[in-house]
C-alpha cells in the first residue's frame, strides 16, 4: 500500500500540492528520480529496476502522475503488463485532461487492479481499475479541489484506516510554504508512524514491519501556476524512510 496526498487549490501561484509515501518490499531495485528513459528524455520518474516502470515521476510539460497499488494486488504478475508503465504513458500527455482521457481507453484485464493520480497545474484525476473483476472498465474521476487522499482503497475512502486517521491531520496542518522551501508541516506527517488504536500498523504514514515491507521513499511535489511560467515544478525526495532520510531537490 502506497499513499497520495493531494492539495488542490486553484487560483494559488502554486495551485497543486502532492505528498506521496512509497511502500514496497525492501529486496525490489529500485533507482530514485532521473531521466532514466533515452526515448522519453522529457520524463523526471525514480525506475523500479525490476520491471523497468515508475511508480511516480514529472514531464517537463508539468503533468504528474503517481499509480499505487489497490488492495490485495501487491506484487508483480508474470502474465500481466507491469502497472510501471501507466504511469509512463500518463506522461506521454502535455496535459492531465488528455492523459486521463487517454488512460481510459486502456484494458484494465491487461494489469492487476490500480489506482492512479494524473494532474497538472489546472486539473487532478483519479483514475481507478478493479482489473478482472470489473471487465477491465476504468473509471476515472476529477479529484476535487481542497485535500484528497488516495491509499489501496477508493479516493478518500474511510474503510482504510490511514484514510480515516491521517486525512483530517492533513486537513489540518498548516500548507507548506513553498516560496520559503517550508514543507515542516507535510514533513512530519509522511514521518508519522502513529495509527488508530484499532487500526493496523500499516495503516500509519510511515510503515515499519518485521517481514521486509516498509516505507522505502518520500516526494513532495508542487505545481505553479500558469500565470508563473517561467517557474518550474519542485520535486522534494527522500531516498528512504521520511523521518529517517532528508529530503532533497530533485533536478527538473
Amino acid at each position: 500500500m502506497c499513499t497520495v496526498v493531494i492539495l488542490r487549490r486553484p487560483g494559488h501561484e502554486w495551485p497543486l500540492l502532492l505528498a506521496a509515501n512509497r511502500d514496497e518490499m525492501a529486496g525490489r531495485p529500485w533507482d530514485p528520480p532521473g531521466r532514466h528513459w533515452p526515448d522519453r528524455d522529457n520524463v523526471v520518474a525514480g525506475i523500479d529496476k525490476l520491471a523497468g516502470g515508475t511508480w511516480m515521476g514529472v514531464n517537463d510539460e508539468g503533468v504528474v502522475a503517481a499509480i499505487l497499488n489497490r488492495k490485495d494486488s501487491l506484487g508483480p504478475d508474470d502474465t500481466l503488463r507491469t502497472r510501471g508503465e501507466i504511469v509512463l504513458e500518463a506522461l506521454d500527455h502535455a496535459d492531465a485532461a488528455d492523459a486521463a482521457e487517454a488512460l481510459s481507453e486502456l484494458d484494465g484485464r491487461s494489469y492487476r487492479s490500480f489506482n492512479l493520480v494524473v494532474a497538472d497545474n489546472r486539473d487532478a484525476f483519479w483514475v481507478r481499475s478493479m482489473g478482472e473483476v470489473a471487465g477491465g472498465r476504468i473509471d476515472v474521476a476529477e479529484i476535487p479541489v481542497g485535500i484528497s487522499m488516495l491509499t489501496a482503497f477508493d479516493l478518500n475512502d474511510p474503510v482504510s484506516g490511514r484514510v480515516a486517521f491521517h486525512l483530517p491531520r492533513f486537513e489540518a496542518a498548516t500548507a507548506p510554504d513553498i516560496a520559503a522551501g517550508d514543507w515542516s508541516s507535510w514533513q512530519a506527517l509522511l514521518a508519522s508512524t502513529e495509527h488508530g488504536s484499532n487500526t493496523d500498523s500499516r495503516d500509519a504514514m510511515r510503515i515499519v514491519t518485521d517481514f521486509g515491507f516498509g516505507t522505502l521513499s518520500s516526494s513532495l511535489i508542487a505545481l505553479p501556476s500558469v500565470d508563473f511560467p517561467d517557474r518550474k515544478p519542485v520535486w522534494q525526495f527522500a531516498s528512504g524512510a521520511p523521518g529517517e532520510t532528508a529530503f532533497g531537490p530533485v533536478e527538473l
